[in-house]
């Protein structure tokens, strides 16, 4: 016996508010992380990378983009896909670091979203069954 039913109406609103809830958390925590403190721009990564002193070689850490988007030391007119960090541990690399988490879980939070309210719009779709076929 199937244990799928057609479900009441009742459970489908108790499963759309489920899904407005969970859209709703996901809003508020995006708000909290911005609050936190600054996002790393989409598309930038920590980046390591090396330098070699006369004795020996350093590690240094930057923040990296696709495209040129932090201005420049010597020209702040121009601008670089690089801003450098310093060594391990120094505030400046802590910070890039905890930037670029706090972009990747807003990332992730809006892709949270997108999928709860796709579910939304599957919940009232009424010509498209569970299995993905047409009703008529």
């Amino acid at each position: 016996m199937p244990t799928h039913t057609h479900h009441q109406p009742q459970d489908k609103l108790a499963r759309a508010e489920r899904l407005q809830t969970a859209i709703a958390a996901c809003q508020t925590r995006i708000e909290q992380i911005y609050t936190e403190g600054e996002v790393a721009p989409k598309g930038c990564c920590v980046a390591r990378y090396q330098a070699r002193g006369k004795q020996k070689a350093y590690w240094y850490y930057k923040l990296q983009a696709a495209e040129p988007i932090f201005p420049k030391a010597q020209d702040p007119l121009k601008h670089s896909r690089y801003k450098h960090l310093g060594s391990a541990g120094s505030a400046a690399h802590v910070e890039g670091v905890i930037q670029v988490v706090r972009r990747v879980q807003i990332e992730e939070l809006s892709k949270a979203i997108d999928t709860l309210k796709e579910s939304w719009s599957d919940l009232y779709d009424s010509s498209v069954t569970h299995e993905g076929k047409w009703t008529e």
